[in-house]
């Protein structure tokens, strides 16, 4: 799994970088066909917020984004992961219960007296 970090509008320290690292490692455990996760941090407006966007991406999906912005870049990569956490859980739910209407071959015979002609 490849991680990716930028900044915009400012730099980041080896050190942070290397938290922001672990932390997006961590979403491996949601879901083990991630092949790609990219962490953009906006110091634009440094002394007010600082925005994070995470990218997570997977075999055969389009994608997982989320963004979030605090006045802390922890807080603020805290509440992304927590988001795509949550589309990454959404997911794996849907894969596992097939999440599909059932054919006209799995659905149960009409009763006497229906018809689906009507």
């Amino acid at each position: 799994m490849q991680i990716t970090i930028s900044a915009r509008h400012g730099h980041l320290s080896d050190q942070t970088q290397q938290k922001i690292s672990e932390k997006a490692s961590k979403l491996r455990k949601f879901f083990d066909r991630i092949t790609g996760i990219e962490v953009t941090v906006d110091l634009e407006h440094h002394e007010e917020s600082v925005d994070v966007e995470v990218r997570a991406s997977a075999e055969r999906t389009d994608g997982f984004v989320a963004r979030d912005s605090a006045s802390e870049l922890f807080a603020a990569l805290d509440g992304a992961m927590h988001k795509v956490e949550q589309q990454l859980r959404k997911h794996k739910e849907r894969l596992q219960t097939g999440h599909r209407q059932p054919g006209r071959k799995q659905m149960p015979p009409p009763l006497e007296g229906e018809s689906d002609s009507d």
